[in-house]
């Protein structure tokens, strides 16, 4: 045989061999984000979670997230969209998922501004700004004081609340519950329960959508 075809041959072997595994490493990776999910239920929503939306709404969107997450941010307002497209059927819970350096003290500051009923105003100030603040080598996250200080928070409290116990414990349950449900990149969507295995726009659509006819046959 031509040497040619020889080296061709084994090439396309080694790419075919590639994908395959791929494939099969993905489908394994999503059946184990799937069980975790359904062994761990409780670990999706907790009390002191962010909610937007209707509190009552009969599907639910969690995402783990985390601040300084390019994709986050530019999620952030498509998700939001479909929750207020749903006619308070849909609602977003957020998660803290602090994977890049600097996130954990942004995350406590949002969490500060939860405590005031301020997290919805606080969370877009910050994202207004990330790349500013949120460079991946050299992050700033103190300077999101700066963007929320007119937002009508009492920021004594604020700073006291983001450098004491309660968040602290808040934001180790959250990185507890990421690692039981398998979260190891932002941000990641389950959607009533079930695991988004195939990341984007119109995958997680296409599952609130799912989830929105079962409620409807319910």
């Amino acid at each position: 045989m031509n040497r040619k075809w020889i080296v061709l041959g084994t090439a396309a072997a080694v790419v075919l061999a590639f994908v395959v595994g791929v494939a099969v490493f993905t489908n394994r990776s999503n059946q184990e984000v799937k069980q975790a999910a359904q062994t761990n239920s409780d670990a999706l929503v907790r009390p002191h979670s962010a909610v937007f939306g209707n509190p009552a709404a009969k599907v639910t969107i969690v995402e783990f997230f985390d601040p300084s997450c390019e994709t986050c941010r530019a999620f952030y307002p498509i998700v939001k969209g479909m929750v207020n497209a749903s006619f308070g059927q849909v609602r977003l819970v957020m998660r803290n998922a602090p994977l890049h350096h600097g996130s954990d003290t942004a995350v406590k500051i949002l969490e500060a501004a939860r405590v005031q009923g301020k997290y919805w105003e606080a969370l877009e100030r910050a994202l207004a700004a990330q790349p500013q603040w949120a460079s991946h080598d050299r992050p700033q996250p103190d300077m999101i004081w700066t963007l929320i200080g007119d937002i009508g928070l009492d920021m004594t409290k604020a700073r006291a609340d983001a450098d004491g116990p309660t968040i602290d414990q808040l934001l180790r349950q959250d990185i507890a519950d990421m690692q039981a449900l398998k979260v190891d990149r932002t941000p990641g969507f389950f959607v009533n329960g079930t695991p988004l295995r195939e990341f984007g726009q119109a995958q997680l659509k296409a599952l609130v959508e799912q989830e929105l006819k079962k409620s409807a046959t319910r």
